[in-house]
């Protein structure tokens, strides 16, 4: 089969590798019907995130067909349409007893790794180094998915693939941003970062409650996205004489927006002499994250408010004026997304037309364009918001 591979920094390759096989009696084989390129993605290519290996296969946004399934697969069958998430879990531990599926005990085999770093390990990660279990991700043809069982969600209606591929991650993981924000009725929510993550913050935002959400980033298309889609206010912080953080404070009656919603994580961008720092301190890797919009985040919200964490952060970072959330009383919840406490009510909400995933998609392509637009999605080129894949398609026609 045909698959996206990382080979090196700044590196993809399409290669053609052997084809998955049942490993466990709780696997399912998938052709994969669409795949995409997430914004976290970009970490890989970058060189930021570790354990990377050359032949890794990336990606874990995908969906398909079921193809095959092992004798413990109890609720599916060959021909059944299924999204797959990003996090894999067993179902069974205590963590997924809790509901909180992405720290799951039991699903990576790497876990001593990731202990070394953070302590203890949450669950594996499709297609995501080798620190999350090293599985073999979902730019390909094919794909195996561990724990079928528990994980993926079938879809039984016509409805097109494209409305229900972003369930795998990113609209899950913009729910669980808002969720986890504590919106109260009539909020003021900033949402640094317009990407997919933070356009679905966004529209998640106003259906939990707020009365409005302010959107801050540099890209024109982005901005547009959050002011015309999603209805939010909108800051460019690229402006000369804008200061995002008094900004906010001017739109918020000096009081600070009741929630800040950091959707950048690592790879933050600024415009100051600090930003320049983190960019410096990164390449050095005398600090692995570049926590510019968690700074900001911090000055920014209200006293007694909460900052909520999806934003993608690997290890340590400086600089962050941790004494400004104590003394503020601030509430900070992150992590990464409990899918399966999400897929089912945001598929509901997608089939009763409260919104439509799409419209976020900038590109459709083939899979042999996938090395290509890596760089183009890092380098925010040709006005991309969303890149998805045909992996049976070598190239699409713009």
């Amino acid at each position: 089969m045909k698959a996206v591979c990382w080979t090196g920094t700044g590196k993809m390759e399409v290669q053609t590798v052997k084809d998955p096989e049942i490993l466990n009696p709780h696997d399912a084989i998938i052709r994969i019907t669409r795949t995409a390129i997430c914004g976290s993605d970009l970490h890989l290519y970058d060189g930021y995130i570790p354990t990377m290996e050359t032949g890794d296969i990336v990606g874990h946004e995908f969906m398909g067909i079921v193809e095959e399934v092992g004798s413990e697969v109890k609720n599916l069958q060959r021909g059944d349409r299924i999204v797959v998430p990003f996090t894999i879990s067993c179902g069974n531990c205590f963590f997924c007893k809790k509901q909180l599926w992405s720290l799951c005990d039991n699903t990576n085999p790497n876990a001593h790794v990731a202990e070394k770093m953070y302590g203890y390990s949450g669950s594996a990660l499709f297609g995501y180094s080798h620190i999350y279990g090293g599985y073999a991700g979902g730019q390909a043809q094919y794909a195996r998915v561990p724990f079928a069982d528990v994980g993926p969600l079938k879809i039984e209606s016509d409805i097109p693939d494209e409305k229900v591929l972003f369930l795998s991650d990113i609209f899950p993981t913009g729910y669980q941003a808002a969720v986890q924000a504590d919106i109260e009725p009539g909020d003021t929510v900033a949402v640094w970062g317009c990407g997919p993550v933070g356009l679905f913050t966004i529209a998640s935002a106003y259906m939990l409650g707020a009365s409005n959400v302010i959107a801050i980033d540099r890209f024109p298309e982005r901005l547009a996205l959050a002011r015309d889609y999603c209805g939010a206010t909108v800051i460019d912080y690229s402006q000369d004489d804008v200061s995002v953080i008094e900004a906010l404070r001017d739109l918020t009656h000096g009081i600070g927006p009741d929630s800040c919603v950091d959707a950048v994580g690592m790879e933050a961008h600024g415009t100051d002499v600090v930003a320049a720092y983190d960019k410096v301190k990164q390449a050095l890797m005398m600090e692995t994250d570049r926590p510019y919009v968690l700074r900001q985040a911090i000055q920014a919200v209200r006293k007694g408010g909460t900052l909520s964490i999806p934003g993608v952060y690997g290890g340590a970072i400086d600089k962050v004026n941790f004494g400004a959330a104590f003394g503020k009383g601030i509430n900070m919840k992150m992590g990464q997304t409990d899918m399966q406490k999400y897929l089912r009510p945001l598929l509901q909400r997608i089939e009763d037309g409260q919104l439509d995933p799409t419209f976020l998609i900038s590109h459709r392509i083939g899979i042999e364009q996938a090395p290509e637009m890596y760089k183009v999605w890092r380098d925010k080129e040709q006005h991309v918001t969303k890149i998805v894949i045909d992996p049976w398609q070598d190239r699409i026609a713009a």
